[in-house]
């Protein structure tokens, strides 16, 4: 009797702990309503039936110059909306785009066209998409070509901390820098040995391209600050762990206040980047960016039957390709899905 009474006790002393000792984890403010989830799913169908045979997509000129590197952006795309290898309603697509990543990478790790004279943006964006599948599989015959990419980044970054264009440990800037700096991360968030050191530096780096009196972030150390460099500056910071550095807090703010439906030379580019680092802010900060880049991109698509896309280019920027521009704009609409692991604080 006595001993029942004891376990009653220690019940109802459980009942009463304080709220404190049951922490929740705070909703994402952000949801994605029915038009925009028809958007995604019609955006989605379209990129699946532009697929090549051998698994890439590239559709227009510059794009054709990039097959690597549209692929793997297409492939985000198709990860952001819930696509795996073999999983999910475009599952054989994602399969395929991953195996035309794979086939590509050379016997030195390379992805890509290594005669391109910006290489080592599409090694980069090819291997964030092949670290962010692999460590949603584990599927082993992707691993040995993986560290190979892995690797090449890690030699070829300069003394400074950065990269750039060619697979060469000489100058730096932030554009190149960001997607080597992510692609690490996503390794090592996969498994992969990344030493810590190579992140560091990629992080002094980064620091050093801030301007203190606007909090933004310039191209390179000491030059003007600009939209898509600053994305890409607080994303990489961020994936590196620091989400709540003050260079980051003041980085969130300038995009917020920089933000223009149209007029920027980069707009979609530095949106990839806008999208995750303040995504990962959350908050008042993420609702406030989603809606106006909602706001901005459901005023520019095209949809015909069950299908959308974006064509052209947003005034004041440089064209890619509809490609190019319809994944990036997909995977913005589709990150309150919260499918990419990179991406969760």
């Amino acid at each position: 009797m006595k001993f029942a009474l004891l376990l009653l006790a220690l019940w109802l002393a459980c009942l009463c702990l304080p709220a404190q000792e049951k922490p929740a984890v705070a909703p994402d403010p952000v949801r994605v309503d029915a038009a925009t989830d028809a958007v995604v799913k019609g955006a989605l169908k379209w990129l699946a039936s532009k697929q090549a045979p051998n698994g890439e997509w590239a559709s227009a000129d510059m794009e054709k110059q990039h097959p690597a590197a549209i692929t793997a952006y297409v492939l985000m795309a198709f990860l952001a909306g819930g696509n795996l290898p073999g999983e999910g309603e475009h599952g054989r697509c994602v399969s395929a785009g991953m195996q035309y990543l794979l086939d590509k990478v050379s016997a030195e790790g390379h992805i890509g066209n290594r005669q391109n004279g910006q290489y080592m943006y599409g090694h980069g964006i090819a291997t964030i998409a092949l670290a962010e599948i692999y460590g949603q599989t584990r599927a082993a015959g992707m691993r040995p070509r993986l560290e190979k990419a892995v690797k090449l980044i890690i030699a070829c970054q300069n003394k400074e901390g950065g990269w750039r264009y060619r697979p060469v440990a000489q100058d730096a800037d932030i554009s190149v820098t960001v997607l080597q700096v992510v692609a690490l991360r996503s390794a090592k968030n996969a498994g992969l040995d990344v030493p810590q050191k190579t992140l560091d530096d990629a992080v002094g780096y980064v620091r050093n391209c801030q301007r203190p009196e606007s909090g933004g972030f310039a191209y390179q150390p000491g030059r003007e600050p600009g939209y898509a460099r600053t994305a890409a500056a607080i994303y990489s910071l961020q994936v590196c762990g620091l989400y709540d550095d003050p260079m980051v807090t003041r980085g969130a703010q300038y995009l917020l206040r920089e933000f223009r439906e149209k007029g920027m030379e980069w707009w979609t580019y530095g949106n990839f980047y806008a999208a995750p680092a303040l995504y990962m802010q959350g908050g008042e900060t993420w609702r406030k960016y989603y809606d106006l880049t909602k706001r901005a991109l459901l005023k520019r698509v095209t949809t015909r039957g069950d299908v959308s896309f974006w064509e052209g280019r947003v005034e004041g920027e440089r064209e890619v390709g509809p490609l190019y521009t319809t994944a990036v704009n997909t995977m913005i609409l589709a990150m309150p899905y919260h499918y990419i692991p990179l991406y969760q604080r």
